[in-house]
């Protein structure tokens, strides 16, 4: 809490106009110059390059993403650092404007995720369409599954609005959407008891395994949505509450890191398929635990394995997080910065690198130029969005703006002149 905030004002001690307005001056000042800790955009970058990465279709750098070495992989990056950020991005907007402003913020960035969503499926639907007509071998409109699409357009359309037809490809931002749309409700909750939120957390959590709650994906299937905003909030708000103070994550501790080290590690031959190729009896004990691995309805090992890697992390990092403001580590927190757009770019640019590699070959060569090129526009992209948000045509240069004091005559002139 700020020094305003707690100053405490009597009917004969109230500061003066001019006071206020310095030490206001004074919380801005100090709040610019404060600075953001870069663990949260790092990592989101590393998600965002890793997406790209896993969604390049054929692509054996896939194989090397973290998702081949345990059961989380970028998604859950991804959701929890959203889920830190949405506190920091709306938990004071709650706080300075009350709760009808606060939701109505959130409905904004709903509607506004919604809008990506639907950009994102034309986009790429217009991709698949012309790259089917020009490289006739390949059916990119069946292989990203949008033929009932093209052949049922009038009443896709209508399922694709209302997000009852999410083909797999465009599965992450509806449950974006979906678990965002919870947060008034967790404020509300907070308001009466901060622990009020894990437990409706894992409440719902809970509720959604035993009794299936799912949303439907297909008019003409039951397959739900891949990721299920009901499961997947567990994660989200996990990030939420230790960002927002409701929940402590636990301190550097050397046994707890060994054993979480230990843990992951354990994981490793029953999440990698080379490794129960080689050793059959793991698939056995991967079959006992399969609904940990379960991605749909997030897994409760999906969550414990991030958990355990995250703790890793920060206890590694804990009193060396400048390391990461290294020239080195820049593009990842530009890219993490950058989220939304990015994130929106590697999509388009992962199935339009799987269509490239088509036509010149997965070789080393193909796969270099593909992986690396498309990383590198990702990163040019993040700068670019970055620059187009500091509004840089309003900065007025470098020569000082010289104020002159209005004559008489210019006093009686009307303040702006009709639109012509």
């Amino acid at each position: 809490m700020n020094k305003v905030n707690e100053h405490k004002l009597s009917p004969n001690n109230k500061l003066r106009p001019e006071t206020q307005a310095i030490e206001h001056a004074a919380q801005v000042i100090g709040a610019v110059k404060k600075e953001r800790d870069p663990r949260l955009d790092f990592f989101r970058g590393v998600a965002m390059l890793i997406i790209f990465v896993a969604h390049v279709p054929g692509n054996f750098w896939a194989k090397f993403i973290p998702a081949r070495f345990g059961p989380s992989d970028a998604a859950e990056m991804f959701v929890f650092c959203s889920g830190f950020a949405a506190a920091i991005a709306f938990g004071g907007t709650f706080r300075r404007s009350g709760f009808f402003m606060g939701t109505m913020r959130i409905v904004i960035r709903c509607v506004q995720l919604y809008v990506a969503h639907l950009g994102l499926f034309f986009v790429l639907a217009t991709v698949c369409a012309i790259a089917t007509a020009y490289f006739v071998d390949f059916n990119y409109i069946g292989k990203l599954n949008l033929t009932y699409f093209f052949n049922n357009t009038s009443e896709a359309l209508g399922a694709l609005f209302t997000l009852t037809y999410v083909p797999n490809f465009f599965d992450i931002m509806p449950m974006y959407i979906g678990v965002l749309a919870l947060v008034p409700v967790v404020i509300l909750l907070a308001r009466v008891h901060p622990y009020l939120v894990p437990a409706f957390s894992i409440a719902l959590y809970a509720a959604s395994w035993q009794w299936q709650l799912e949303f439907p994906a297909e008019p003409f299937s039951d397959r739900p949505w891949f990721f299920n905003p009901l499961t997947w909030q567990l994660l989200f708000f996990t990030g939420f509450a230790i960002s927002a103070g409701w929940i402590k994550a636990p301190p550097p501790n050397k046994w707890l890191l060994i054993a979480c080290i230990i843990f992951v590690l354990a994981l490793v031959p029953i999440s990698n398929w080379p490794i129960m190729r080689a050793i059959p009896e793991l698939k056995d004990i991967r079959a006992e635990l399969i609904l940990g691995f379960k991605k749909t309805n997030f897994g409760l090992l999906r969550w414990l394995h991030f958990l355990a890697l995250a703790y890793i992390c920060v206890t590694l990092l804990k009193g060396r997080e400048q390391i990461l403001r290294h020239r080195y580590f820049k593009p990842l927190i530009k890219c993490g910065q950058q989220a939304l757009p990015v994130f929106l770019l590697g999509m388009t640019l992962s199935w339009i690198g799987g269509i490239v590699l088509d036509q010149i070959g997965r070789d080393a060569l193909g796969l270099s130029l593909v992986n690396l090129s498309g990383m590198s526009i990702l990163i040019g992209y993040a700068y670019l969005m970055g620059w187009v948000k500091s509004s840089p045509w309003r900065q007025t240069g470098n020569k000082p703006v010289q104020s002159v004091a209005p004559s008489n005559k210019d006093l009686n002139r009307p303040v702006a002149q009709p639109a012509e």
